[in-house]
């Protein structure tokens, strides 16, 4: 099905294809704000805020998708139905083939609310000045799933010609944003950033700072005849911080509970977004077939507003040139939103087709897939899909909001095993041994990328989890 959709593309001009790439890597409140600044700049520019379907623009009724669309989609016996469906302010509405519709308000629990980029840079923000904002966009953008840095120190004075030490400076404030430590480079230096915050909060065990800091692969791996000799310390003081560690800190930031679990500033957060895209079963029943709704990031429409244009005929020739701008501009951010849905209607087509086992039956049926493979099946640039995916997140049928960028996690599956197996453990496994039980299922995998995994999972190294045990 997505590749019927091929031939319907056009060739974009320069500026379109700038700024459609552009809108595309924005998250649905970024496009908001863009949008609402372009209608406070440009006359030619107007928004309608009539309930009409983004594709077919026929009227909608007051609630519930494009039954047109969606019955066209519905006709077709193969594959998932995938639609652009308008945004409304507090519920989404879906509808079946027969008409009846069931409504599904979308609870706050529900609700993804901002980024973790986002977030920071809204909690550092007041710190900065106006070229320090660029410096941590650059980087908090750059942020992977762990919260970790993936822009060097040198790629950034170069890039925006300052200082290395204004770039440390504005890292500094990262790291000490919530969640702490994110914005370092690797577990142990999140760990260190987190004991120096916790000095003045809450007793450190003796040691604590020296043995990550100093030791810490040592730590990791349970040597602790080496350690104890190393650093002055018995068996149980280093045992208590590993249990320090285990209770206190989080080696990977970006995964832990931040925004509205971690951040509180005396009032409520107001800033949230809907997910970009819904997914449920036909007439709720999980037999059905998938619907997938691409929700369209503003309320409304936006045209170029027709008596603007036909003003335009009569123009002066003081103000020819400039309302010929205004036109132009207004005609190009219709197109390139237009686009943008388009895209992503195509994406999801295809990332539906491929994960449906993964929608329906949860993580351990994830198929590996990349942004390259999906690039190719639909003839665009990787680059396209990276940022199709990016500030984007889906709403599952058991109503579990994930980023879209969960599709390509391919650790999922073996993350869901690992931890089925710590589950289930009768005397802690070692990371070696899970390995080998992991072989044993056909996953060929490095015990160095379990470790990582396990960690990802918040499971602690066999030796700790033993210890845990002894004292229960």
């Amino acid at each position: 099905m997505y590749q019927s959709q091929k031939q319907e593309l056009r060739p974009l001009t320069s500026a379109h294809l700038a700024q459609t790439m552009t809108i595309l890597s924005l998250s649905a409140e970024e496009i908001r704000e863009k949008v609402a600044n372009e209608l406070s700049l440009n006359p030619a520019l107007e928004l309608i805020e009539e309930r009409v379907c983004p594709t077919c623009h026929r009227p909608l009724p007051e609630k519930g998708v494009c039954q047109y669309c969606f019955t066209t989609q519905a006709e077709n016996p193969e594959g998932s139905i995938v639609f652009v469906s308008p945004r409304d302010d507090f519920t989404y509405d879906n509808y079946n083939p027969s008409g009846q519709g069931a409504s599904r308000e979308i609870q706050l629990d529900s609700i993804q609310y901002e980024n973790l980029a986002a977030y920071v840079l809204r909690q550092i923000g007041p710190d900065l000045k106006e070229d320090e904002k660029m410096i941590a966009a650059h980087l908090l953008t750059g942020l992977d799933d762990d919260g970790f840095l993936t822009a060097s120190l040198i790629e950034i004075v170069q890039y925006y010609h300052v200082p290395p030490s204004k770039v440390e400076a504005v890292i500094q404030l990262i790291q000490h944003a919530d969640p702490i430590g994110v914005g370092t480079r690797n577990p142990q230096e999140a760990m260190l950033v987190q004991l120096k915050h916790l000095r003045n909060l809450i007793k450190i065990p003796n040691g604590a700072y020296e043995l990550i800091k100093d030791s810490y692969n040592d730590l990791i791996h349970g040597k602790y005849r080496d350690l104890s000799k190393r650093h002055n310390l018995s068996v149980k003081q280093i045992q208590n911080v590993e249990k320090f560690i285990g209770e206190n800190l989080n080696p990977f930031p970006g995964r832990a509970d931040w925004g509205e679990k971690g951040f509180s500033n005396g009032g409520e957060i107001d800033t949230y977004h809907y997910p970009d895209v819904l997914i449920y079963y036909l007439n709720e029943n999980p037999k059905n077939r998938l619907v997938v709704e691409v929700i369209m990031p503003i309320s409304g429409y936006l045209k170029v507003n027709e008596i603007f244009k036909k003003e335009f005929k009569n123009a002066p020739d003081t103000k020819s040139d400039e309302w010929k701008t205004d036109i132009d501009r207004a005609s190009l951010l219709v197109k390139c939103l237009n686009q943008r849905n388009n895209t992503m209607v195509r994406l999801m087509e295809i990332l539906v087709d491929i994960q449906e086992d993964f929608i329906r039956h949860g993580d351990m049926n994830i198929v590996p897939i990349t942004r390259a493979q999906i690039s190719r099946e639909l003839d665009v640039h990787e680059s396209t899909i990276s940022r199709a995916v990016s500030n984007k997140t889906v709403m599952l049928p058991n109503r579990k909001v994930i980023p879209l960028s969960a599709f390509f996690d391919r650790s999922l599956n073996v993350r869901t095993i690992i931890k089925d197996l710590v589950r289930d453990e009768k005397k802690p496994l070692t990371d070696q041994k899970i390995v080998e039980l992991l072989d044993d299922m056909g996953i060929d995998i490095a015990r160095r990328t379990v470790a990582k995994y396990r960690a990802m999972e918040g499971i602690l190294p066999a030796h700790m989890r033993n210890a845990i045990s002894q004292r229960i």
